[in-house]
């Protein structure tokens, strides 16, 4: 995933979170916002891991995976919106004991919940 695909500034999480809409998942929660200055422009996303997951090593080993799930679900993903996916307790373990492939699936099944 390209820096420029991503949100890294805190006004740009906070758009999502106050203006854009969510669905949730067992595992997951799935904010999107339409960007209406650059609707042709490529998806971007934001990854928050909150501190009930898990200690820093495990945050990050679970941003990894993330982003790596993100990329593979990237063509599913509308032009012109800003995504934020944000991580639930209990995610890690369901992670490294299910795989990348069953992480995929569940960013997937976030992904087709959001209208287009």
């Amino acid at each position: 995933m390209q820096r420029r695909n991503r949100l890294s500034r805190s006004r740009d999480f906070d758009a999502v979170y106050r203006q854009g809409k969510s669905v949730s998942t067992r595992s997951l929660v799935l904010y999107w916002f339409e960007r209406h200055d650059d609707r042709d422009a490529d998806a971007r996303v934001g990854i928050a891991v909150p501190r009930k997951v898990g200690g820093a090593v495990v945050r990050n080993r679970v941003k990894r995976m993330l982003r790596e799930s993100w990329r593979s679900q990237v063509e599913r993903a509308a032009p012109g919106r800003d995504y934020i996916i944000v991580a639930r307790p209990g995610l890690a373990e369901a992670a490294e004991s299910n795989g990348l492939d069953w992480l995929s699936e569940r960013v997937g099944e976030a992904l087709e919940q959001a209208p287009p």
